[in-house]
Protein backbone atom coordinates (compact mmCIF):
# COMPACT_ATOMS: atom_id res chain seq x y z
CA UNK A 1 0.00 0.00 0.00
CA UNK A 2 1.17 3.55 -0.62
CA UNK A 3 2.16 5.42 1.90
CA UNK A 4 0.22 8.31 2.48
CA UNK A 5 1.75 11.81 3.67
CA UNK A 6 1.48 15.45 4.29
CA UNK A 7 3.55 18.06 4.53
CA UNK A 8 3.07 20.90 6.58
CA UNK A 9 4.78 24.13 5.08
CA UNK A 10 6.23 25.44 1.69
CA UNK A 11 9.35 26.29 2.36
CA UNK A 12 12.63 24.84 0.92
CA UNK A 13 13.06 22.47 3.80
CA UNK A 14 8.92 21.20 3.06
CA UNK A 15 9.88 21.23 -0.71
CA UNK A 16 12.58 19.14 -0.15
CA UNK A 17 10.82 17.07 2.28
CA UNK A 18 7.90 16.88 -0.40
CA UNK A 19 10.79 16.18 -3.51
CA UNK A 20 12.45 13.00 -1.74
CA UNK A 21 8.94 11.51 -0.27
CA UNK A 22 7.50 11.83 -3.89
CA UNK A 23 10.87 9.99 -5.47
CA UNK A 24 10.46 7.54 -3.42
CA UNK A 25 6.76 6.83 -4.53
CA UNK A 26 4.56 8.52 -1.67
CA UNK A 27 1.35 10.13 -1.96
CA UNK A 28 2.34 13.62 -0.98
CA UNK A 29 0.15 16.20 -0.19
CA UNK A 30 1.96 19.85 0.66
CA UNK A 31 -0.34 22.52 3.21
CA UNK A 32 0.66 26.03 3.48
CA UNK A 33 -1.40 29.00 5.53
CA UNK A 34 0.65 31.32 2.35
CA UNK A 35 2.34 31.16 -0.77
CA UNK A 36 5.68 28.86 -2.00
CA UNK A 37 8.53 29.99 0.37
CA UNK A 38 6.73 33.53 1.91
CA UNK A 39 8.01 32.74 5.87
CA UNK A 40 11.68 31.90 6.13
CA UNK A 41 12.87 30.81 2.75
CA UNK A 42 12.15 34.05 1.29
CA UNK A 43 14.38 35.62 4.22
CA UNK A 44 17.22 34.39 3.57
CA UNK A 45 20.38 34.99 1.86
CA UNK A 46 20.40 30.80 0.13
CA UNK A 47 23.53 29.86 1.89
CA UNK A 48 24.74 26.62 1.06
CA UNK A 49 27.45 26.07 3.58
CA UNK A 50 30.10 23.22 5.21
CA UNK A 51 32.36 26.97 6.89
CA UNK A 52 30.05 27.36 9.64
CA UNK A 53 29.88 23.97 11.11
CA UNK A 54 31.28 22.13 13.80
CA UNK A 55 31.82 18.23 13.31
CA UNK A 56 28.76 16.56 14.31
CA UNK A 57 25.42 15.89 13.33
CA UNK A 58 24.57 19.04 11.44
CA UNK A 59 27.84 18.93 9.69
CA UNK A 60 27.59 15.22 8.00
CA UNK A 61 23.55 16.80 7.44
CA UNK A 62 25.18 19.05 5.11
CA UNK A 63 28.09 17.28 3.17
CA UNK A 64 25.09 15.12 1.98
CA UNK A 65 23.12 18.07 1.31
CA UNK A 66 25.99 19.86 -0.40
CA UNK A 67 26.17 16.76 -2.83
CA UNK A 68 22.40 16.55 -3.12
CA UNK A 69 21.95 20.33 -3.97
CA UNK A 70 24.54 19.48 -7.04
CA UNK A 71 22.35 16.65 -7.70
CA UNK A 72 18.92 18.93 -7.88
CA UNK A 73 20.88 21.72 -9.71
CA UNK A 74 21.73 19.42 -12.34
CA UNK A 75 17.76 18.09 -12.60
CA UNK A 76 16.38 21.91 -11.84
CA UNK A 77 18.78 23.95 -13.86
CA UNK A 78 21.37 25.76 -11.98
CA UNK A 79 20.03 29.03 -13.97
CA UNK A 80 16.77 28.39 -12.60
CA UNK A 81 17.71 28.36 -9.15
CA UNK A 82 20.95 30.75 -9.44
CA UNK A 83 23.04 27.73 -7.97
CA UNK A 84 26.45 29.19 -7.54
CA UNK A 85 29.38 27.26 -6.28
CA UNK A 86 31.31 30.18 -5.10
CA UNK A 87 32.86 28.94 -2.24
CA UNK A 88 33.76 31.15 1.30
CA UNK A 89 36.11 32.91 2.45
CA UNK A 90 36.28 33.23 6.22
CA UNK A 91 38.38 35.91 7.37
CA UNK A 92 40.31 36.75 10.68
CA UNK A 93 39.49 40.17 11.96
CA UNK A 94 43.08 40.54 13.87
CA UNK A 95 46.40 38.49 13.68
CA UNK A 96 45.31 37.33 17.48
CA UNK A 97 41.98 35.54 15.79
CA UNK A 98 43.83 33.36 13.28
CA UNK A 99 45.15 30.95 15.19
CA UNK A 100 41.71 29.83 16.76
CA UNK A 101 40.17 30.43 13.48
CA UNK A 102 43.07 27.87 11.97
CA UNK A 103 42.09 25.43 14.93
CA UNK A 104 38.51 25.74 13.44
CA UNK A 105 39.36 24.53 10.13
CA UNK A 106 41.50 21.70 11.48
CA UNK A 107 38.76 19.93 12.91
CA UNK A 108 36.29 20.47 9.95
CA UNK A 109 39.43 18.53 8.20
CA UNK A 110 39.56 16.06 9.93
CA UNK A 111 35.63 15.51 9.23
CA UNK A 112 36.15 15.86 5.63
CA UNK A 113 35.60 19.55 4.99
CA UNK A 114 38.01 21.15 2.41
CA UNK A 115 39.64 23.76 4.10
CA UNK A 116 42.54 26.36 2.69
CA UNK A 117 44.25 28.37 4.76
CA UNK A 118 45.31 31.69 3.10
CA UNK A 119 47.80 34.20 3.92
CA UNK A 120 47.58 36.82 0.78
CA UNK A 121 43.64 37.12 1.04
CA UNK A 122 43.01 40.02 -1.45
CA UNK A 123 44.47 37.26 -4.32
CA UNK A 124 40.95 36.06 -3.56
CA UNK A 125 39.24 39.11 -2.62
CA UNK A 126 40.78 42.39 -4.23
CA UNK A 127 38.88 44.60 -3.07
CA UNK A 128 39.34 43.08 0.79
CA UNK A 129 40.69 46.14 3.45
CA UNK A 130 44.57 45.51 3.38
CA UNK A 131 44.62 45.35 6.85
CA UNK A 132 42.70 42.01 7.19
CA UNK A 133 45.59 39.29 8.24
CA UNK A 134 44.30 36.15 6.49
CA UNK A 135 41.38 33.48 6.36
CA UNK A 136 40.28 29.81 5.20
CA UNK A 137 39.26 28.92 2.01
CA UNK A 138 36.20 27.07 1.49
CA UNK A 139 35.96 25.94 -1.83
CA UNK A 140 32.64 23.20 -1.40
CA UNK A 141 30.15 26.76 -0.11
CA UNK A 142 27.75 27.26 -2.73
CA UNK A 143 24.55 29.36 -2.83
CA UNK A 144 21.40 29.50 -4.55
CA UNK A 145 17.96 31.66 -4.26
CA UNK A 146 15.94 30.57 -1.78
CA UNK A 147 12.35 31.02 -3.12
CA UNK A 148 13.31 29.91 -6.74
CA UNK A 149 14.70 26.84 -5.11
CA UNK A 150 11.29 26.08 -3.10
CA UNK A 151 9.35 26.29 -5.95
CA UNK A 152 11.49 24.10 -8.14
CA UNK A 153 11.78 21.55 -5.98
CA UNK A 154 7.94 21.49 -5.26
CA UNK A 155 7.70 21.75 -9.33
CA UNK A 156 9.76 18.35 -9.81
CA UNK A 157 8.12 16.75 -6.47
CA UNK A 158 4.37 17.87 -8.44
CA UNK A 159 6.14 15.85 -11.48
CA UNK A 160 6.31 12.86 -9.42
CA UNK A 161 2.65 13.33 -8.25
CA UNK A 162 2.67 15.80 -4.93
CA UNK A 163 -0.34 17.95 -4.97
CA UNK A 164 -0.18 21.08 -3.33
CA UNK A 165 -2.79 22.54 -1.14
CA UNK A 166 -3.65 25.76 0.51
CA UNK A 167 -4.65 26.04 3.96
CA UNK A 168 -3.50 26.44 7.66
CA UNK A 169 -3.45 22.99 10.09
CA UNK A 170 -5.15 23.31 13.38
CA UNK A 171 -5.11 19.83 14.34
CA UNK A 172 -4.85 16.09 13.86
CA UNK A 173 -6.89 13.56 13.13
CA UNK A 174 -6.06 10.45 15.47
CA UNK A 175 -6.96 6.73 16.34
CA UNK A 176 -7.74 5.74 19.81
CA UNK A 177 -3.62 5.12 20.61
CA UNK A 178 -2.87 8.43 18.99
CA UNK A 179 -1.57 7.60 16.03
CA UNK A 180 -1.74 10.38 13.26
CA UNK A 181 -4.20 9.31 10.45
CA UNK A 182 -5.41 13.11 8.81
CA UNK A 183 -4.71 17.29 9.78
CA UNK A 184 -7.54 19.29 9.76
CA UNK A 185 -7.62 22.98 8.48
CA UNK A 186 -8.76 26.28 9.28
CA UNK A 187 -11.26 25.81 6.78
CA UNK A 188 -12.97 22.79 8.31
CA UNK A 189 -11.19 20.31 5.62
CA UNK A 190 -9.42 17.02 6.90
CA UNK A 191 -6.35 15.32 4.65
CA UNK A 192 -6.24 12.00 5.81
CA UNK A 193 -2.37 10.52 6.05
CA UNK A 194 -0.27 7.91 7.28
CA UNK A 195 2.13 10.32 8.04
CA UNK A 196 2.47 14.20 8.74
CA UNK A 197 5.86 15.80 8.45
CA UNK A 198 6.02 19.31 10.69
CA UNK A 199 8.36 21.46 8.11
CA UNK A 200 7.03 25.05 9.26
CA UNK A 201 10.17 26.87 9.82
CA UNK A 202 9.83 29.03 12.49
CA UNK A 203 6.32 27.99 13.17
CA UNK A 204 6.96 24.25 14.12
CA UNK A 205 6.84 24.78 17.58
CA UNK A 206 2.90 26.00 16.95
CA UNK A 207 2.10 23.67 14.67
CA UNK A 208 4.06 20.25 16.69
CA UNK A 209 1.56 21.96 19.18
CA UNK A 210 -1.18 21.33 17.00
CA UNK A 211 -0.52 18.02 16.15
CA UNK A 212 -0.04 16.71 19.66
CA UNK A 213 4.12 16.69 19.69
CA UNK A 214 4.98 20.39 20.83
CA UNK A 215 8.70 21.10 20.42
CA UNK A 216 11.06 24.29 20.88
CA UNK A 217 11.49 25.67 17.80
CA UNK A 218 11.91 29.77 19.11
CA UNK A 219 12.29 32.84 16.89
CA UNK A 220 15.52 34.54 16.23
CA UNK A 221 14.90 37.78 14.45
CA UNK A 222 18.00 38.49 11.62
CA UNK A 223 18.76 41.47 8.92
CA UNK A 224 19.68 41.35 5.76
CA UNK A 225 20.76 44.62 3.81
CA UNK A 226 20.61 45.09 -0.05
CA UNK A 227 22.89 47.29 -2.16
CA UNK A 228 22.36 48.45 -5.62
CA UNK A 229 23.44 46.19 -8.39
CA UNK A 230 26.90 46.20 -8.87
CA UNK A 231 29.82 44.89 -11.36
CA UNK A 232 31.08 41.93 -9.44
CA UNK A 233 33.14 43.11 -6.76
CA UNK A 234 32.77 40.26 -4.04
CA UNK A 235 33.28 36.50 -5.44
CA UNK A 236 32.98 34.60 -2.32
CA UNK A 237 31.26 34.26 -0.03
CA UNK A 238 32.94 36.23 2.78
CA UNK A 239 32.60 36.52 6.22
CA UNK A 240 34.58 37.18 9.66
CA UNK A 241 35.58 34.64 11.99
CA UNK A 242 33.02 35.52 14.45
CA UNK A 243 29.79 34.51 12.62
CA UNK A 244 30.80 31.11 13.67
CA UNK A 245 30.18 32.21 17.69
CA UNK A 246 27.37 34.44 17.16
CA UNK A 247 25.30 31.04 15.16
CA UNK A 248 26.38 29.42 17.88
CA UNK A 249 25.46 31.56 21.16
CA UNK A 250 22.24 31.74 22.95
CA UNK A 251 22.67 35.64 24.29
CA UNK A 252 19.25 37.16 23.66
CA UNK A 253 21.28 39.47 21.40
CA UNK A 254 21.42 41.85 19.47
CA UNK A 255 24.54 39.98 17.84
CA UNK A 256 26.16 41.15 14.42
CA UNK A 257 28.99 39.50 12.40
CA UNK A 258 30.14 40.33 8.95
CA UNK A 259 28.79 38.39 5.82
CA UNK A 260 28.92 39.79 2.59
CA UNK A 261 28.32 38.15 -0.75
CA UNK A 262 27.21 38.97 -4.38
CA UNK A 263 23.78 37.65 -5.92
CA UNK A 264 23.49 36.86 -9.65
CA UNK A 265 21.73 40.08 -10.24
CA UNK A 266 24.50 41.78 -9.02
CA UNK A 267 23.42 43.49 -5.51
CA UNK A 268 25.39 42.59 -2.83
CA UNK A 269 23.86 40.57 0.29
CA UNK A 270 25.03 41.97 3.92
CA UNK A 271 24.72 40.51 7.02
CA UNK A 272 23.97 38.99 9.48
CA UNK A 273 22.65 39.73 13.12
CA UNK A 274 20.70 37.65 15.27
CA UNK A 275 18.35 38.69 17.96
CA UNK A 276 15.90 36.99 20.93
CA UNK A 277 12.82 39.47 20.53
CA UNK A 278 9.74 36.74 19.51
CA UNK A 279 7.95 37.72 16.44
CA UNK A 280 8.35 41.35 16.39
CA UNK A 281 9.32 42.87 13.06
CA UNK A 282 10.49 46.24 14.18
CA UNK A 283 13.09 47.69 12.30
CA UNK A 284 16.06 47.96 14.61
CA UNK A 285 18.10 51.16 12.84
CA UNK A 286 20.91 50.58 15.20
CA UNK A 287 21.38 46.81 13.92
CA UNK A 288 21.24 48.34 10.73
CA UNK A 289 23.88 50.60 11.18
CA UNK A 290 26.06 48.14 13.30
CA UNK A 291 26.19 45.74 9.57
CA UNK A 292 26.07 48.45 7.42
CA UNK A 293 29.47 49.69 9.37
CA UNK A 294 30.80 46.09 9.97
CA UNK A 295 30.82 45.78 6.02
CA UNK A 296 32.39 48.51 5.03
CA UNK A 297 35.19 48.15 7.61
CA UNK A 298 35.59 44.33 5.26
CA UNK A 299 35.22 46.34 2.65
CA UNK A 300 36.15 49.78 2.16
CA UNK A 301 34.68 50.49 -1.08
CA UNK A 302 30.98 49.80 0.13
CA UNK A 303 31.47 53.75 2.09
CA UNK A 304 30.17 55.07 -1.34
CA UNK A 305 27.73 52.29 -1.99
CA UNK A 306 24.02 52.92 -1.81
CA UNK A 307 21.72 50.64 -0.39
CA UNK A 308 18.36 49.70 -2.00
CA UNK A 309 16.72 48.28 1.21
CA UNK A 310 16.83 45.94 4.50
CA UNK A 311 14.54 42.86 4.68
CA UNK A 312 13.98 40.82 7.83
CA UNK A 313 12.88 37.30 8.84
CA UNK A 314 13.11 34.74 11.85
CA UNK A 315 15.32 32.06 11.74
CA UNK A 316 13.59 29.02 13.71
CA UNK A 317 16.38 27.94 16.44
CA UNK A 318 16.28 24.99 18.56
CA UNK A 319 17.72 25.50 22.35
CA UNK A 320 21.06 23.46 21.04
CA UNK A 321 21.22 25.13 17.96
CA UNK A 322 20.67 21.71 16.19
CA UNK A 323 17.72 21.09 13.91
CA UNK A 324 15.25 18.38 14.96
CA UNK A 325 14.20 15.76 12.38
CA UNK A 326 12.37 12.69 13.20
CA UNK A 327 9.38 10.72 14.10
CA UNK A 328 8.15 12.29 17.47
CA UNK A 329 7.36 8.97 19.92
CA UNK A 330 4.25 10.60 21.34
CA UNK A 331 2.60 11.14 18.62
CA UNK A 332 3.02 7.83 16.05
CA UNK A 333 3.02 9.21 12.54
CA UNK A 334 4.04 12.93 13.43
CA UNK A 335 7.56 13.65 11.97
CA UNK A 336 9.48 16.76 12.99
CA UNK A 337 11.68 18.81 10.05
CA UNK A 338 12.21 22.06 11.63
CA UNK A 339 14.32 24.31 13.53
CA UNK A 340 17.12 25.03 11.54
CA UNK A 341 18.11 28.25 12.34
CA UNK A 342 20.06 30.17 9.80
CA UNK A 343 20.96 26.49 7.72
CA UNK A 344 17.54 25.57 6.50
CA UNK A 345 18.64 25.91 3.01
CA UNK A 346 21.81 24.24 2.86
CA UNK A 347 20.23 21.51 4.79
CA UNK A 348 16.82 21.26 3.65
CA UNK A 349 17.63 18.39 0.47
CA UNK A 350 19.46 15.94 3.39
CA UNK A 351 16.41 16.71 5.50
CA UNK A 352 14.00 15.69 2.76
CA UNK A 353 16.42 12.56 2.59
CA UNK A 354 16.64 11.82 6.08
CA UNK A 355 12.90 12.39 6.75
CA UNK A 356 12.00 9.76 3.88
CA UNK A 357 14.34 6.91 5.29
CA UNK A 358 12.16 7.59 8.40
CA UNK A 359 8.67 7.30 7.01
CA UNK A 360 9.83 4.22 5.28
CA UNK A 361 11.14 2.84 7.88
CA UNK A 362 14.73 2.88 5.67
CA UNK A 363 18.13 3.07 7.41
CA UNK A 364 20.10 6.52 6.97
CA UNK A 365 22.64 6.84 4.03
CA UNK A 366 24.64 9.97 6.02
CA UNK A 367 27.80 9.91 6.12
CA UNK A 368 27.71 8.70 10.01
CA UNK A 369 25.32 6.35 9.96
CA UNK A 370 24.85 7.41 13.75
CA UNK A 371 24.91 11.06 13.10
CA UNK A 372 21.20 11.47 13.05
CA UNK A 373 20.20 10.18 16.25
CA UNK A 374 21.73 13.61 17.79
CA UNK A 375 18.89 15.37 15.38
CA UNK A 376 15.78 13.42 16.64
CA UNK A 377 13.02 15.21 18.70
CA UNK A 378 13.31 12.62 22.06
CA UNK A 379 16.13 14.77 23.22
CA UNK A 380 14.33 17.35 24.39
CA UNK A 381 11.69 15.17 25.87
CA UNK A 382 11.79 14.84 29.94
CA UNK A 383 11.05 11.88 31.75
CA UNK A 384 7.29 13.63 32.19
CA UNK A 385 7.41 14.47 28.61
CA UNK A 386 8.01 10.71 27.00
CA UNK A 387 5.34 8.39 26.20
CA UNK A 388 4.50 6.11 28.72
Amino acid sequence: MTLKAVVVGAGVVGAACAFHAASAGMDVTVTDRGPVGAGTTSRGEGNILLSDKEPGPELDLAHLSRTLWDEAAAELGPEAIEFEAKGGLVVASTAEGLAPLGEFAARQEAAGVVAEPVDRVRSLEPHLAPEVPGGVLYPQDAQVQPVLAAAALLRAAVRRGARLHTGEVVGAETTGDGRVTGVRTAAGEVLPCDAVVNAAGTWGGEVGRRLGAPVEVLPRRGFVLVTRPLPPMVRHKVYSADYVANVASSDAGPETSCVVEGTRGGTLLIGASRERVGFDRTLNTAVVARLAAQACRLFPFLREVHLIRAYRGFRPYCPDHLPVVGPDPRAPGVVHACGHEGAGIGLAPATGALVTAHLLGRPWSGADPAAHTGLLPDRFLTPESAPA
